[in-house]
């Protein structure tokens, strides 16, 4: 029988990946406490920006790992949960804030047996939402995505992929949400062998939410849970190594996703994803403050 929380609901806990994230780490993780995290697990990749320490000196109940070197978000998640005990927990980037009752909102979501992740509705810090629920997109809406997203973000492919034109107040399966904010079911996690490591920064939550559907889970977007965002902190420091592991795990996934005749494609993929590459860091130099992908690009 699962854990219930004081306030009736089922017990969860998180799992807060850090890298650099300064100030902002502490206020994620005063955040989650907030809200009613039964244990909090901060896994730290090699940062150097004092931000481990101050968690230390806040005297804040969490516990503490300390990876020698930065092995990736994927590799960090699967650390943090092995952790934990709880049958729900939330994985989160470091400079995410949660927002009162979404933990009771997002377990409530996994309540549902067949349910394995949910994603809450994830805000901008202005208070706008982001378009967190997505689609895994068809061989023409990526590559539409892949070459008008920059100039022409409200294009028809991005439309389609970011699910633009649906409401995002109201919940629904999708078929993957961001991993900024994922609240996951540990059984089902377990089932699919936990985060691909082989990601190492970018799109693992596309690969895991994939991976949990093809085994017969569902993914949900649950807007009744609400957390904040500020994008591209620690990665904005180097963003031209991170747009090449954003694409990078772009062609991992491809290589993964196509089988038989279709792996004919990945060479033109890899191309086109180098090309891409190449154009993203030349516009994001044009506009003279270059800028790393954020994880939901």
């Amino acid at each position: 029988m699962p854990a219930t929380a004081a306030d009736g609901g089922a017990a969860w806990s998180a799992v807060v990946v850090n890298y650099n994230a300064g100030a902002l780490l502490a206020d994620c993780v005063e955040s989650v406490l907030g809200d009613g995290a039964a244990a909090v697990v901060v896994v730290d990749n090699a940062s150097s920006d004092g931000s481990i320490e101050g968690i230390e000196r806040a005297a804040l109940a969490v516990r503490i790992i300390r990876l020698a070197a930065n092995r990736g978000y994927a590799a960090a998640a699967n650390a943090g949960i092995a952790q934990t005990k709880t049958e729900v927990v939330a994985v989160l980037n470091p400079d995410t804030q949660v927002r009162a009752g979404t933990g009771v909102a997002m377990a409530a979501a996994l309540a549902s047996p067949t349910v394995a992740a949910a994603g809450p509705r994830v805000l901008n810090p202005d208070g706008s939402t982001y378009p967190s629920a997505r689609t895994v997109p068809k061989t023409t809406d990526a590559v539409g995505h892949g070459v008008l997203g920059l100039v022409w973000p409200r294009n028809p492919f991005t439309r389609r992929y970011r699910q633009l034109d649906l409401d995002a107040a109201r919940a629904r399966e999708v078929d993957w949400v961001s991993g900024a904010a994922l609240w996951l079911r540990r059984d089902a996690l377990d089932e699919v062998g936990g985060w691909d490591e082989g990601y190492f920064m970018y799109v693992e939550d596309v690969d895991l939410c994939w991976r949990l559907r093809r085994a017969g889970w569902r993914v949900v977007y649950e807007p009744a849970g609400e957390v904040v965002h500020v994008q591209g902190t620690a990665t904005a420091r180097q963003p031209y190594r991170m747009l090449a592991a954003h694409h990078r795990s772009l062609l991992r996934f491809a290589a993964k996703r196509w089988r038989g005749p279709r792996r004919v494609l990945l060479v033109p993929a890899a191309v086109f994803l180098g090309v891409r590459a190449l154009g993203a860091m030349l516009h994001h130099a044009l506009r003279g403050v270059p800028k790393a992908p954020s994880r939901r690009d």
